[in-house]
């Protein structure tokens, strides 16, 4: 990771999806069916973290359950963001905080790419570090890179509760620039297993999961049955530390 964060060049354009992205994001609510889950993991003064916050689905739905606690919406992307902070403010959210970061496991920059989809709209949803990995168009970004460790101690975080983390392959970057706040915070973690973003990120499943589990943490189905998973698989998995397993 090298050189300085340079301007994004889709900054301020009005593309074709831009409103259909906007209105999704401020009046429509995705993954309801996760509230029984997380009901359960983040309480009224939560700490969490939403890593790869998107267009803020998830962190609206944090917001609400952690009403007297303070969330903190990580999203490198500069169009992603543009979305989110209007959602987060049309929504009345006041206790989320938006930043403007990526998380990996050394502080830096990178190239964030964004693909291009034929109507011109872009695919924000699958932007990722690194290079552009399949066919078609696509636009880049210079984005600021930090690990989870030096967040943690940025913001002075007094606790963590819970961390989302889907940020197309970096996850296992993210835990390997973190494992001080994990030792220290034992929060629960929902976290994308795929194999070939993984790869892209320089890890596995495989490794990732294995990771995990050295530092104490056992998974679980990341949906609202929470079955104990033996096993590495792909998908959304719910770390909990062996202190708080089920």
């Amino acid at each position: 990771m090298a050189g300085g964060p340079a301007v994004s060049p889709y900054r301020g354009r009005i593309t074709a999806g831009l409103f259909a992205h906007l209105f999704k994001a401020v009046f429509k609510q995705h993954h309801r069916d996760m509230l029984p889950l997380l009901r359960r993991l983040v309480p009224a003064d939560a700490v969490v973290l939403d890593v790869g916050a998107h267009a803020g689905q998830y962190a609206k739905l944090f917001a609400r359950l952690a009403r007297l606690g303070r969330v903190y919406a990580i999203e490198p992307q500069s169009y992603a963001r543009r979305i989110l902070r209007t959602a987060i403010r049309l929504n009345r959210l006041h206790n989320v905080e938006i930043l403007p970061l990526a998380l990996g496991s050394a502080p830096g920059t990178a190239t964030l790419t964004i693909p291009v989809k034929r109507s011109g709209s872009y695919g924000f949803g699958l932007a990722h570090l690194g290079p552009q990995t399949r066919a078609g168009a696509a636009e880049t970004e210079t984005v600021e890179v930090t690990t989870l460790d030096a967040l943690a101690a940025r913001l002075s975080l007094p606790r963590l509760d819970f961390i989302k983390a889907d940020i197309e392959g970096w996850e296992q970057a993210m835990v390997e620039g973190g494992r001080q706040t994990l030792m220290r915070f034992r929060p629960a973690l929902l976290i994308e297993f795929n194999e070939q973003h993984l790869m892209r990120g320089g890890g596995s499943v495989a490794s990732l999961w294995r990771m995990l589990s050295e530092l104490g943490y056992r998974a679980y189905s990341g949906d609202p049955g929470m079955a104990p998973l033996d096993r590495p698989r792909e998908g959304d998995v719910l770390w909990l530390a062996h202190e708080r397993a089920l």
